[in-house]
């Protein structure tokens, strides 16, 4: 694998951004920088993305530590990576139980709630919901879990808290010293914002399938927006073939797009804008996952259907 100067160029160019951006924080700009900020802090979670992914040199040493300065503070790099490297399992794609980013909730536990906790959910289930709640609900539920990983010391959990920890502080420094920001200002128009961005990209991404292609959509979005997710707004592709680089991803869905719509049962967006059309106000998918009521049992190794050969072969 050889060094990707592009990604590497733009990590560079993300981190620059954000300090010239925060510094416009002291000028009659103001608005405009703390805009800039939560894209860029956005753009920070994919490009952490991508690292994980083996990205953009062939040490994860090295990938780590170019995108170790967490702008959005909340997720601890090493816990970003092992829970997605769990969530590539794809044969447990959307279980409640086994995918460590699925939305939803086994029927048993939708029994369980209350009433005002399944309107929060369903809620949740749609594009407005997902952005406006969608992260404080991740935030919630992600320091539930992750209190109790800890207390268990369950293997990896504290040293990632802990390497964790250094880059938040610098962070934070940067912000108040540098910036003259107040860090409620940071918390609530740069985090928010730009997890509810990642939240964009994430609404659509995966749904409940009995086919395992099926489980994972397309969106042909924006350049910009693309850009801003690396290109994952290609799913099924980023899925079919998780080493491949983001700006290869592209050619890939072109040449073979018919093949992936096949594989995924046709489950495309033609950009945001058509998400929101249909989904701004309406549950996209039940709280309940309608094909999981109980924990999976045992694994198998997924291939795609009617894709002839990965590209990362």
């Amino acid at each position: 694998m050889r060094t990707e100067w592009g990604t590497f160029a733009l990590i560079l160019m993300c981190y620059a951004g954000w300090l010239i951006a925060g510094l416009v924080w002291a000028t009659p700009f103001w608005l405009l920088g703390l805009l800039i900020l939560a894209v860029l802090a956005a753009f920070h979670t994919s490009l952490q993305h991508e690292t994980i992914h083996g990205h953009p040199t062939r040490w994860p040493p090295l990938n780590e530590a170019l995108v170790c300065l967490p702008l959005a503070c909340i997720f601890p790099y090493r816990r970003y990576r092992d829970l997605h490297l769990q969530h590539h399992r794809d044969e447990h794609l959307t279980d409640p139980f086994e995918d460590p980013e699925s939305y939803f909730w086994s029927e048993a536990d939708v029994r369980k709630m209350t009433d005002f906790q399944r309107h929060v959910f369903a809620l949740n289930n749609t594009f407005v919901g997902r952005m406006v709640i969608g992260p404080l609900l991740t935030i919630i539920g992600f320091a539930r879990t992750e209190t109790r990983r800890l207390a268990r010391n369950e293997p990896g959990v504290r040293l990632a808290w802990v390497l964790h920890l250094p880059g938040v502080a610098g962070v934070l420094a940067i912000v108040t010293l540098v910036f003259g920001m107040p860090l409620w200002v940071y918390a609530i128009f740069v985090v928010y914002p730009a997890l509810s961005l990642t939240a964009m990209r994430a609404y659509a991404e995966h749904q409940a399938a009995e086919n395992v292609g099926a489980r994972s959509a397309i969106v042909e979005a924006h350049p910009l927006l693309a850009l801003l997710y690396l290109n994952n707004n290609l799913h099924i592709v980023h899925h079919a073939s998780p080493r491949t680089a983001w700006y290869d991803l592209p050619a890939l869905y072109a040449d073979r797009r018919q093949q992936y719509l096949t594989a995924n049962e046709n489950t495309l967006f033609l950009g945001y804008r058509d998400i929101a059309r249909r989904f701004a106000f309406s549950v996209k998918q039940p709280v309940g996952h309608p094909y999981i009521g109980r924990r999976s049992q045992g694994s198998q190794t997924v291939r795609y259907p009617h894709i002839s050969k990965a590209a990362d072969d």
